[in-house]
C-alpha cells in the first residue's frame, strides 16, 4: 500500500476543510430559513402573490403562504374541523359580521385606531360592529355598468345614453335581436341584494350589538322594484339565466359578445384582464343605470383582510394585513393591477383618476377600456354610493340558501330558455352535433316566480336567525 505525499495530504486536508465550512454554511442557512414566521394567506385578489413578494423583500423574517381561495365553504369547514385555518383571510364586507359576532375574527380595535379618516366613510363602517374593527378595508365596490362597447353599437345602441332601467330595457331588446344577451345572472344572491340597495331597498336591520334582527323582504318596497323589473327581462328572454357568473361559460360569452355587459363593483376591472384577456379594448365603463336616472349607487362585494382568531402569529399576520391595506406601496400595487381601492388618497390622486391601463400578471401594462380613463368613473361612483342599507348578522347562511329558494326561480327560468331554443330548432328542422333532430326537453312545469320564491327565502332567513339566537323581528 503507497504512503501518500505530505502535498497530497495537505490537499485532502484542505478539501475537508472547505466541506465543513460548506456543511455549516449549509445548516445555518436552513437554520435561518427555519427561524422565518410563516403565516398562510387566503385571498382571492389577483395581485396577492405579487404582494406577498414585495412584503417578503421587506420583511425577511416572515415568509407569505398565499392560498387563492374563495367562497366561505372552505373557511367553514376548517372553523369546525378546528385545523387548516388561515392566519389571514379576505373576507367581503357583507360576510364580515358573521364571523365577528361568531367570535372568529381578532378585534384589532388597539392597533387601527386613528385610521377613520384614511379610509371612505362606507369602507371603514363596513369593518366595524359593535365600534369594534374586525379588519381593514382592502378595497370597494362601488356599482358601475361595464360594457362591450363594440357589441352594443353593431346593435344601434349608443350605450352612453343608457341612464335609467328603461334604457337599459330598451337596448337589451336591441341586442336580442342580433342574438346577444344584455347580462347574464343565473341566481347570483350579491347582485341580487346589490340591485335591491341600487332600487333603494333596506330590507334588512340590525342592531348595533348584531343580536336583534329585522327581515322585510316580502314588504320593502325597494324589493319589489327589482323583482318586478327583473322579472320582465327574464320573461322577455333579455337575460341569459343558464351561465353562472364565474363560470367558464360565463367568462366565455364575455369574450366572444354573446353577453354584453355586467353591472358590477368597481373591483372588476382586475377581473376582466384576468378572465377576459381577449376583449382587451373592446370594454368600457359606465355610470350605473338606475330606476329614474338618479346617481344615487349602491355597493356589490369589497372585502376586508382579517385576522383569524385562531392564528398563533398576530404580529406576523398584521404587519401583513398593514402592508396590503394601509402602506402606501401595497395600496399602489394593487391599484396598479385593476383593483379599486379604499383608501380616500388614492381615490383622489391624478395618477388614479388619470390612468388608462391595468397592468396584467406579466407586468405589462394593457389598456383594457381602450384608452379610457375609466378610474374617474368608479371615483365618481364610489361618492354616489348611498348609505343605510345594512347587512344580516348571518349573511354567509341568506347567501347560501338563496340558492336553494330563489333558485327554483332561475332554474325554471333556464329550463324555459333552453326549451324555447330547443323548439326553435327542432320546427326549423335542425340536427344536433352527431345529425340527429333536435329534441324538445320536457315542459319545466309551473312557472316558478322571483316574488314566489321571495317568500320561501324570507322564512328561511328568519328560522335560521331564530334558531341562531338572534331575536328576529
Amino acid at each position: 500500500m503507497t504512503r501518500p505525499s505530505r502535498g497530497r495530504h495537505l490537499i485532502a486536508k484542505a478539501l475537508s476543510a472547505v466541506m465543513s465550512v460548506c456543511m455549516l454554511l449549509t445548516v445555518a442557512a436552513c437554520a435561518v430559513q427555519d427561524t422565518r414566521t410563516v403565516i398562510t394567506v387566503w385571498s382571492w385578489e389577483p395581485s396577492m402573490g405579487k404582494l406577498a413578494q414585495s412584503f417578503e423583500a421587506a420583511n425577511p423574517d416572515v415568509h407569505v403562504i398565499v392560498k387563492n381561495t374563495s367562497g366561505y365553504e372552505n373557511l367553514n369547514t376548517a372553523i369546525q374541523d378546528g385545523y387548516g385555518l388561515p392566519d389571514v383571510a379576505q373576507i367581503e364586507y357583507f360576510a364580515l359580521p358573521q364571523y365577528a359576532v361568531s367570535g372568529q375574527l381578532r378585534d384589532l380595535t388597539d392597533r387601527a385606531q386613528g385610521y377613520a379618516n384614511f379610509y371612505t366613510t362606507g369602507t371603514w363602517s363596513s369593518v366595524q360592529l359593535g365600534r369594534r374593527i374586525y379588519g381593514l378595508p382592502m378595497d370597494s365596490g362601488p356599482m358601475a355598468f361595464f360594457y362591450n362597447d363594440s357589441v352594443f353599437r353593431q346593435a344601434g345602441v349608443d350605450p352612453t345614453t343608457i341612464h335609467t332601467w328603461k334604457d337599459y330595457y330598451r337596448a337589451a331588446k336591441k341586442l336580442k335581436k342580433i342574438g346577444v344577451y344584455i347580462a347574464a345572472d343565473a341566481g347570483d344572491a350579491s347582485f341580487f341584494n346589490a340591485m335591491i340597495w341600487l332600487a333603494g331597498g333596506r330590507p334588512y336591520r340590525t342592531s348595533s350589538d348584531g343580536k336583534t334582527v329585522t327581515v322585510n323582504l316580502k314588504g320593502d318596497t325597494g324589493t319589489k322594484t327589482f323583482l318586478e323589473y327583473w322579472q320582465k327581462m327574464m320573461d322577455e328572454g333579455l337575460i341569459n339565466t343558464r351561465l353562472t357568473t364565474w363560470s367558464t361559460g360565463w367568462k366565455n360569452a364575455l369574450g366572444s359578445g354573446t353577453v354584453a355587459s355586467v353591472l358590477s363593483g368597481a373591483w372588476m376591472p382586475s377581473m376582466l384582464l384576468s378572465d377576459v384577456p381577449g376583449a382587451a379594448g373592446q370594454w368600457r365603463v359606465g355610470t350605473i343605470p338606475t330606476v329614474h336616472g338618479s346617481t344615487a349607487n349602491a355597493e356589490i362585494g369589497g372585502s376586508a383582510l382579517t385576522m383569524l382568531n385562531t392564528t398563533r402569529k398576530p404580529e406576523a399576520a398584521y404587519r401583513f394585513i398593514e402592508y396590503v391595506c394601509h402602506d402606501a406601496e401595497g395600496i399602489a400595487t394593487r391599484v396598479d393591477g385593476g383593483a379599486f381601492p379604499a383608501d380616500t388618497s388614492t381615490l383622489e390622486s391624478k395618477t388614479f383618476l388619470e390612468k388608462t391601463t391595468i397592468r396584467d400578471s406579466r407586468g405589462i401594462q394593457i389598456p383594457y377600456f381602450g384608452g379610457q380613463q375609466f378610474n374617474k368613473v368608479l371615483a365618481q361612483a364610489a361618492e354616489n354610493v348611498s348609505s343605510g342599507y345594512q347587512y344580516l348578522p348571518f349573511e354567509v347562511y341568506a347567501r347560501s340558501d338563496f340558492r336553494a329558494t330563489m333558485g327554483k326561480a332561475y332554474k325554471w327560468e333556464s329550463a324555459n330558455q333552453r326549451r324555447i331554443v330547443a323548439k326553435k330548432r327542432f320546427e326549423a328542422g335542425m340536427t344536433d352535433d352527431d345529425g340527429n333532430p333536435v329534441t324538445v326537453p320536457n315542459d319545466p312545469g309551473p312557472k316558478v316566480s322571483l316574488a314566489g320564491a321571495l317568500a320561501s327565502w324570507q322564512n328561511d332567513i328568519q328560522e335560521y336567525g331564530v334558531n341562531q339566537g338572534f331575536t328576529i323581528q
